[in-house]
C-alpha cells in the first residue's frame, strides 16, 4: 500500500483569501453606509424614490368656490359636495362586470366599452363626474375593480331661474363663464390643496401621510338683490308674458338712495342646475345688455332740461293745436288735439306736439349735457360682463328733427338699468347714484348732483300727475301709496326705418312719493294684439310689484297722511 502525497500549499494563498474577504466585507459596508446614512448621496435618494413610488400618491385636496348670498343671507350659489367616479380602463374591461357597472352609472353596455376602447393605452378616465353621493354610493359598494372616487365641488344655485340672469354660471370646472360667477371669478375661485398617501397595488388609499400644500377656500359674496322682491318681480313678469303674448320683458327694482338693485328679472330665463336644451337668448341679461330706444320715458329728463334753462316753469303754457307739427319733412301727432296745455300737462298726457316745441326752445347741447348727467351714455359700472353703456349721440351741429326725437326718446338707446338710474335722479332730491349688484355699506354709496332739490320735487309732482286719472299711466297707481312714473311706446326700429306694428312697452315710476325709495322699470318686448301701450300692460306690471316691494320692505303709506297734511293747509 502506498503513502498518499500530500500536495503542498503556498504560504501566501491563505493571506490572499482573507484580504479578498476583506474587500468585499469593506465594499459590502460601503454601499450600506452610502444607502443608508449617507442622505446626500445620490443613487440613495434614487432607491429611496423608486421604493416610495412603489406605495406614495399625491391627493388633491378639494376647496369650496365661495359662496353668493342675497342682501338677507339666503344662498344663490352654493358648492356641493359631489363625487367623480374614476376607472383604470385594463383592469376594469378585463372584469366581467362591465354590464353591471353601465347600469350603475346609466350608460348601456355598449357605449361603457366603446369608451374602456378609447381609454385602453391609459390607467385613467373618468367614468361619470360630478355625481351625487347617493348616486354614486351603490357603485363604491359594489367595489368594481380598478373603480375608484375622487371627491370634488359642484356648482349648484337654489333659486334656479329666478335669479340665474344675474348670478350667472359656471363650467364644469367650477370656473365662472357668465353673470357675477365671472365678474368676480378670482374673488369667489379656490386653490385645491395637496397630501401625501399610501396606496396599495389597487390604488386604494391606506393611510394619509401628511399634508404638501393646504386648500385655500373661496371668499363669499353678497349681493344686493332682496330674494323676496326678486320672486316677486320673476312671478309678476312672468304672468305678464302670459297675458300680453310679449317677445321678452325685463323688470329692473333699484333703492334710490343707494342704487343697490334689489330685483332684477327677465324672461326668457332658464334653469342654471340643468342646462339641457337652453338657448344662447335665453341665458342673457337684458336688462344690463339689451339697448333699446326708451321712447316717452325720456321726456321727464327732457322737461328737467327744460326747468333747468330757466326758459320754463311746469305752469308754462304750450300750445299744441292743432295737435300735430312739422319738423322738417316729418309730421308728428298726438293722439288728439289737447290745445293749450301747461308743460306739466305736456308730461300727464305725453303730448308729442308739446314737447317738439319745447326741445325746439332749448339749447341742443344743454338737452344732451342733462341727458348725460342722468347716466345716459355712460357705463353703469356694475361690473357686469357685457354691460351695455347704450348710445348718446353727440353732434356739433344739431338738425331740428335730431333735437325734437332726441326729447321723445328716439335717436339715443338704454337699458332698463340706465332708466332706472335716470329716474333715481327725481327720487333721490337730483343726485344721480351709481348702481350696484352687490350690497353697500352706507359709505360706499356713490352719488353726483344732477338737479337742484326743488326741481327734483318739481318733478316729483309732474310725474305723480301722470298716474292721476287723466294721466297714462293711472293703471300704475299703488292703494295706499303715492306713486309717480311715465308711461313710454316706442315703435321698433327695423330695416329703412321704424315698424309700424312692433312695439316696446315700458313704464319706469317712483315710490313713494312723500319720501321716495324704490324706483321700478318695466319693459315689454313686443306684446301681442290690440293693447300694446306702455300705459296698458307695463303700467299695471309695475303697480303689482311696487306694491308688493313697498309691503315686504315695511314702507309706510304716504297716501292718507298726505291728504291730511293737504286738508289741513287749506
Amino acid at each position: 500500500m502506498r503513502k498518499s502525497q500530500l500536495i503542498p500549499i503556498s504560504p501566501w494563498r491563505l493571506p490572499l483569501m482573507a484580504i479578498v474577504i476583506s474587500l468585499l466585507f469593506c465594499l459590502l459596508l460601503w454601499k450600506l453606509l452610502s444607502l443608508q446614512v449617507m442622505n446626500s448621496d445620490r443613487g440613495s435618494e434614487f432607491l429611496r424614490d423608486q421604493g416610495e413610488a412603489r406605495y406614495l400618491r399625491n391627493a388633491v385636496i378639494p376647496a369650496y368656490r365661495g359662496l353668493i348670498s342675497d342682501r338677507r343671507g339666503e344662498p344663490l350659489a352654493v358648492s356641493a359636495p359631489v363625487v367623480s367616479l374614476w376607472a383604470d380602463p385594463a383592469r376594469l374591461a378585463a372584469s366581467e362586470r362591465v354590464a353591471e357597472l353601465a347600469v350603475l352609472i346609466d350608460l348601456s353596455e355598449s357605449q361603457l366599452r366603446e369608451k374602456l376602447e378609447r381609454y385602453a393605452n391609459k390607467r385613467f378616465m373618468y367614468l361619470q363626474r360630478r355625481m351625487s353621493p347617493e348616486r354614486a354610493r351603490p357603485v363604491l359598494d359594489a367595489k368594481f375593480p380598478g373603480v375608484g372616487s375622487d371627491r370634488e365641488y359642484r356648482r349648484y344655485y337654489p333659486a334656479g331661474e329666478v335669479a340665474a340672469h344675474v348670478v350667472g354660471l359656471t363650467n364644469i370646472d367650477g370656473k365662472g363663464i357668465e353673470g357675477l360667477e365671472l365678474s368676480y371669478d378670482q374673488h369667489l375661485a379656490s386653490q385645491s390643496g395637496r397630501k401625501q398617501v399610501i396606496k396599495d397595488r389597487h390604488g386604494n388609499v391606506v393611510r394619509d401621510v401628511g399634508e404638501l400644500r393646504a386648500p385655500v377656500f373661496g371668499r363669499d359674496l353678497t349681493l344686493s338683490i332682496d330674494l323676496r322682491l326678486q320672486y316677486l318681480a320673476h312671478r309678476e313678469l312672468h304672468t305678464a308674458i302670459k297675458l300680453t303674448g310679449a317677445r321678452a320683458g325685463s323688470v329692473v327694482t333699484m333703492d334710490s338712495r343707494t342704487g343697490e338693485v334689489l330685483a332684477l328679472a327677465n324672461f326668457p330665463f332658464y334653469n342654471p342646475n340643468n342646462l339641457r336644451g337652453v338657448e344662447p337668448g335665453q341665458r342673457r341679461n337684458r336688462a344690463l345688455i339689451d339697448a333699446f330706444e326708451p321712447g316717452s320715458t325720456m321726456k321727464p329728463v327732457a322737461v328737467a332740461a327744460a326747468l333747468h334753462s330757466g326758459k320754463f316753469s311746469p305752469q308754462t303754457l304750450i300750445d299744441t293745436a292743432p295737435g300735430r307739427i312739422q319738423v322738417g319733412r316729418k309730421v308728428l301727432h298726438d293722439p288728439v288735439n289737447y290745445g293749450e296745455i301747461d308743460l306739466a300737462r305736456v308730461v300727464v298726457k305725453s303730448s308729442q306736439v308739446g314737447m317738439v316745441k319745447v326741445a325746439l326752445a332749448l339749447d341742443a347741447q344743454a338737452v344732451w349735457q342733462m341727458y348725460r348727467g342722468f347716466g345716459f351714455g355712460v357705463h353703469p359700472g356694475t361690473g357686469f360682463p357685457g354691460e351695455s353703456s347704450g348710445v348718446l349721440p353727440y353732434r356739433e351741429k344739431w338738425r331740428p328733427i335730431e333735437r325734437a326725437t332726441l326729447a321723445y326718446g328716439h335717436g339715443l338707446t338704454a337699458t332698463p338699468l340706465q332708466l332706472a338710474q335716470a329716474y333715481s335722479v327725481f327720487a333721490n332730491a337730483g343726485r344721480r347714484v351709481s348702481p350696484s349688484l352687490l350690497r353697500l355699506e352706507p359709505e360706499d354709496v356713490v352719488s353726483e348732483r344732477v338737479l337742484s332739490r326743488p326741481l327734483a320735487a318739481q318733478m316729483l309732482e309732474i310725474l305723480e300727475g301722470v298716474t292721476a286719472d287723466i294721466g297714462t299711466g293711472k293703471r300704475a297707481r299703488v292703494a295706499g301709496y303715492r306713486v309717480g312714473g311715465k308711461t313710454g311706446t316706442a315703435h321698433k326700429a327695423s330695416a329703412g326705418g321704424y315698424s309700424d306694428n312692433r312695439y316696446l312697452a315700458l313704464f319706469v315710476g317712483v315710490a313713494p312719493i312723500s319720501d321716495p325709495r324704490l324706483v321700478t322699470v318695466v319693459l315689454l318686448d313686443e306684446p301681442a294684439g290690440d293693447r300694446y301701450h306702455g300705459g296698458e300692460v307695463a303700467a299695471p306690471v309695475f303697480s303689482r310689484v311696487m306694491a308688493g316691494a313697498l309691503r315686504l320692505l315695511n314702507i309706510v303709506p304716504d297716501q292718507i297722511t298726505h291728504q291730511i297734511a293737504a286738508a289741513e293747509a287749506v
